[in-house]
């Protein structure tokens, strides 16, 4: 693997009381604690009247991890998150690509094993996408990421 962006959008939670003082930090350290590394905010690009939105708010959060944090990222993904989703039956295949990034969503955050759901305050979604050091057809990506362990469905 090459690398593993982690994105999540909180553009939604923009609306909230006190997003920029209170609710912004809290999810940028529930963040980091998932990812290991502090993610990077996102502005929006152009004012929006009809989403009450402005130029420059912040309505995501990127963080791409590489080496060894990448490593344990996927080892917490695979042993520990995946088994914690609700009614999980693997991860369908259509979520790669031509080029063989393997891309997967998950709804809530809570699942992650560092976050306590008693102490968060917000619950936003993440998504993961696993990128290959070399592009690859879809028939190999699929039994390179069965070889690493990636719960795939057979369809």
């Amino acid at each position: 693997m090459e690398k593993i962006v982690v994105n999540s959008g909180i553009g939604k939670l923009t609306s909230m009381p006190n997003f920029k003082d209170k609710v912004l930090p809290a999810i940028t350290a529930e963040f980091a604690a998932i990812v290991g590394q502090k993610p990077s905010p996102r502005g929006a690009k152009k004012s929006i009247a009809g989403f009450k939105l402005r130029e420059g708010t912040v309505v995501g959060l990127v963080a791409t991890i590489r080496g060894a944090r990448m490593r344990s990222f996927f080892e917490r993904m695979n042993k520990v998150v995946f088994p914690r989703v609700r009614d999980f039956r693997g991860i369908p295949r259509k979520n790669i690509d031509l080029q063989g990034n393997l891309t997967i969503g998950i709804k809530e955050h809570t699942i992650f094993p560092e976050i306590s759901p008693e102490h968060s305050k917000v619950s936003f979604g993440i998504q993961m996408t696993i990128v290959p050091k070399k592009p690859m057809l879809k028939e190999e990506a699929i039994a390179w990421y069965q070889s690493l362990g990636v719960p795939l469905t057979k369809n």
